[in-house]
C-alpha cells in the first residue's frame, strides 16, 4: 500500500479526475485514476469491464493493481489521454455539479471515448453496457511508443459474463432504508408574539412523517429518529419543512429545504462490494465529502463517514424562504438485509 500512498501523494491525484472534488477517496484501478465518491459511483454504473471501482483505505490492493496506476502516472497523465481532444466550448463537471452532468461527461470520457486521440480510440459497434472494442490498427510514431503502452493497461477491460443478471435486474421496489435524526434545529423564525412553536416534517417519494412539537423554542432540540424507505431509480431529495403549530388555526410554515440524497446512496452503493470482502472492521473511515455550496444550502461541508460498517452522514441545512433558521441531521443508510 506504500505505492499506492505515493500516489495519493501527488498534486493532481488530491482532487477527482473527473469534478476537481478534494480529497478523493476512491479509484478505477483499471483506468488509473482518482475520484470522489459521487463520480465513483458513476464509474461504478458502468461495469467492471469498464471502470473497477476500489477504495484507496478498505479495499485490498494487489501489487499488479498499484503497478498498473503507477504506470498510468496518475490524474493529470490519464486526463491528457481521455481530455486530449476537448471540443471548443465543452465544461467540465466541477464539484457541485449534478449527477447527470458528472454521468454525461464520465460516459463520453471513458466509454464513448469521444476526447481520446483518434490513433488510441477504441472502436466501438454500439454504445449498449456490452459493447465490443477493438483497438485501431493505425501506425504510430517511435515516440509515441511509450503512451501507446501506457494506454493498454488504461484501457484494460475485465470482461463479465452476459449471463449474470445486473444488480438493476434483480432491484426491488426499495434500494434500502434512511435513519433521519433530526437533532435539533438553530435561531428559528418568530411565527407567534415572540416565539414559535416548531416541529419538523419530512417528506420523502409517497412518505411523510413529523416530529414532537417543542413548545416556544426558537432553538428546539427534537433529538428524534424517524426511518423512511428510499425508493429505486435516481434519488429523489428527502424534503424538510419546519412548521409553526398552532391550535386554533392554520400552522405557518418555517422555512423548507431539499437534501440531497445522491452521495449517501452512492457510498451504499459503492460500498456494497468493498465490504463483501471485507474481513476486518476498518473502525472509522471518511469515504466522502460534501462541498457547500450556494445551491445545496449545507452550512458547512458536509463528510460521510463508514462507522463500525454503516454508512452515516451529519449534516446541518440552511432553511429556504424564511429570514432565518437552520436544522442538524444525522443521516444513517440501513440495507433492506439487515
Amino acid at each position: 500500500m506504500q505505492g499506492l500512498k505515493r500516489l495519493l501523494a501527488q498534486r493532481d491525484n488530491r482532487v477527482c479526475a473527473d469534478c476537481g472534488a478534494a480529497d478523493p477517496k476512491w479509484a478505477s484501478a483499471n483506468l488509473g485514476v482518482f475520484v470522489c465518491i459521487q463520480c465513483s459511483g458513476i464509474h461504478r454504473s458502468l461495469g467492471v469491464h469498464i471502470s473497477k471501482v476500489m477504495s484507496t483505505s478498505l479495499d485490498e490492493w494487489t501489487d499488479e493493481q498499484v503497478s498498473v496506476m503507477a504506470e498510468v502516472g496518475g490524474n493529470a497523465a490519464a486526463n491528457a489521454i481521455y481530455e486530449a481532444h476537448l471540443p471548443a466550448g465543452s465544461r467540465k463537471p466541477c464539484p457541485d455539479s449534478t449527477m447527470e452532468e458528472r454521468r454525461e461527461w464520465i460516459v463520453r470520457k471513458y466509454e464513448y471515448q469521444d476526447f481520446v486521440k483518434p490513433t488510441l480510440r477504441l472502436n466501438s459497434t454500439n454504445h449498449s453496457s456490452h459493447y465490443r472494442q477493438s483497438f485501431r490498427q493505425e501506425e504510430e510514431r517511435p515516440s509515441s511508443t511509450s503512451r501507446r503502452s501506457s494506454m493498454r493497461h488504461l484501457l484494460s477491460r475485465k470482461k463479465t459474463s452476459k449471463n449474470s443478471p445486473s444488480k438493476s435486474a434483480a432491484m426491488v421496489e426499495f434500494l434500502g432504508l434512511l435513519k433521519v435524526r433530526v437533532v435539533k434545529g438553530t435561531n428559528l423564525a418568530v411565527r407567534d408574539i415572540l416565539t414559535s412553536d416548531p416541529y419538523v416534517v419530512l417528506n420523502l417519494g409517497h412518505q411523510t412523517a413529523k416530529t414532537k412539537v417543542v413548545n416556544s423554542n426558537l432553538n428546539p432540540v427534537w433529538d428524534e429518529e424517524i426511518m423512511l424507505s428510499v425508493p429505486s431509480g435516481p434519488p429523489v431529495p428527502l424534503k424538510l419543512q419546519v412548521f409553526d403549530y398552532d391550535k386554533f388555526s392554520a400552522d405557518d410554515i418555517m422555512g423548507e429545504v431539499e437534501v440531497d440524497l445522491q452521495p449517501i446512496v452512492a457510498a451504499a452503493s459503492v460500498l456494497e462490494e468493498a465490504m463483501e470482502d471485507q474481513i476486518d472492521d476498518p473502525g472509522e473511515v471518511q469515504i466522502g465529502r460534501c462541498l457547500a455550496t450556494a445551491e445545496n444550502a449545507l452550512v458547512s461541508d458536509s463528510v460521510i463517514r463508514l462507522v463500525g460498517g454503516q454508512i452515516k452522514q451529519d449534516l446541518a441545512v440552511k432553511l429556504q424562504n424564511v429570514e432565518s433558521g437552520e436544522v442538524q441531521l444525522e443521516l444513517e443508510w440501513v440495507p433492506l438485509a439487515q
